[in-house]
Order: structure tokens, then C-alpha cells, then sequence
């Protein structure tokens, strides 16, 4: 029975241990574990959320020799040209969720969506993608004080008007493009990705 589990461990290369924790809340109805492994992620500079997971993705299986899955994710507000997107970890780390709302403040279209990729990738084959969406809208104020990033100022289109950090984490698994993502991920893996891990 130990052998099973361990086979169903796959290396999460991130530092953000609030992305390990969704994704394992996620990943557990496909007995899924993920393991936070460091690995220093090199980031390409691309619109594409989607090539910069694979490309980090294909490195890091190459330099750990295991199958490892690498997310990259971000906001892209429909009024500022789909800033910050790729570089919202950036921007969340220097201006965070009151500078958005600074910028946004007197903007009426607050549309957004949140996107997320997460890419798989086995060392010697090319990875995979699986990719998440959320459309919503930026609010008016910062709310809430569950979840992380952006969280306090996204609202959810398909919820019930409260914020990302409004909502227990597993209405938020339900709606997030992060749960989206790792959803599409752990169906797939559940199916035919087990066998590159043997």
C-alpha cells in the first residue's frame, strides 16, 4: 500500500505553499498528493501563462529527473489592457490589491478574468498543459481575508456577489481558475498520466 501512495505523490515546484494547499485540497479526490519541492523556476518573459508553466515545467523535470507540475497564474483586468497578468505576482508584491484599486478608481468597467495553467511534465517528454478561467469583475474595496493574492478584490462571476477571500475554501476550489486547472490536471492524470510516473 506504501508504494501506491508514493506513486501518486507529484513534485509541485512552487514557493507559494497557499497554492500547494489548494492544490492538494483539489488534486484529493483523484489520490493526488502534491509535494512543495524548491527548484529555482525560471520565468520566460510571454503573454502566455500557458508557455511560461511549460517552459519552467520542462526545466525543472530535467534538472529534479521526476515528473513535476509547475502553475503559473494570473488577473487580467479588461480596462487596463489585461494588466497585470503574467506579471501579477509582480505587481501583487509591489503595489498588492490597493494599488489595483487605485488604478481602477473611477473606471466603470471593472470586468476581469483570473487564468491559471498548470503544466505537467514527465523528464524527456514534452510537457502538458491544463488551463483554468474565472470571469468576474474587480471590486470597489478590498474584502474579505481568506485566500491570498488578488483574492480580496476579484468577484466571481458565476458566485453570489462575495469576493475570492469572502468565500470558505471549498466555494472557491469550485469557482477558481486555479480549481479549474487542477481539476482538468488530476482528471487527466487520474486517466493516463499515472503511467509516466512508474
Amino acid at each position: 500500500m506504501g508504494s501506491m501512495s508514493a506513486m501518486n505523490e507529484v513534485l509541485f515546484v512552487t514557493g507559494n505553499s497557499h497554492k500547494v494547499k489548494e492544490a492538494n485540497r483539489v488534486l484529493s479526490l483523484f489520490g493526488i498528493t502534491v509535494k512543495m519541492v524548491e527548484c529555482e523556476k525560471v520565468e520566460i518573459q510571454s503573454e502566455s501563462l500557458t508557455r511560461i508553466a511549460k517552459y519552467a515545467a520542462s526545466l525543472a523535470a530535467k534538472r529534479l529527473g521526476k515528473p513535476v507540475i509547475v502553475e503559473d497564474s494570473g488577473l487580467f483586468v479588461k480596462a487596463l489592457e489585461g494588466f497585470p497578468g503574467p506579471f501579477s505576482s509582480y505587481v501583487y508584491k509591489t503595489i498588492g490589491c490597493g494599488g489595483v484599486l487605485q488604478l481602477m478608481s473611477g473606471i466603470t468597467d471593472r470586468r476581469a478574468v483570473f487564468k491559471c495553467a498548470v503544466a505537467f511534465c514527465s523528464p524527456g517528454l514534452p510537457p502538458l498543459a491544463f488551463e483554468g478561467k474565472a470571469y468576474g469583475s474587480i471590486s470597489s474595496s478590498i474584502r474579505g481575508s481568506g485566500g491570498f493574492g488578488f483574492d480580496p478584490i476579484f468577484i466571481p462571476r458565476s458566485g453570489d456577489g462575495r469576493t475570492f477571500a469572502e468565500m470558505p475554501p471549498e466555494d472557491k476550489d469550485r469557482l477558481s481558475h486555479r480549481g479549474a486547472a487542477f481539476r482538468a490536471f488530476g482528471e487527466w492524470y487520474a486517466k493516463s498520466g499515472r503511467a509516466l510516473n512508474l
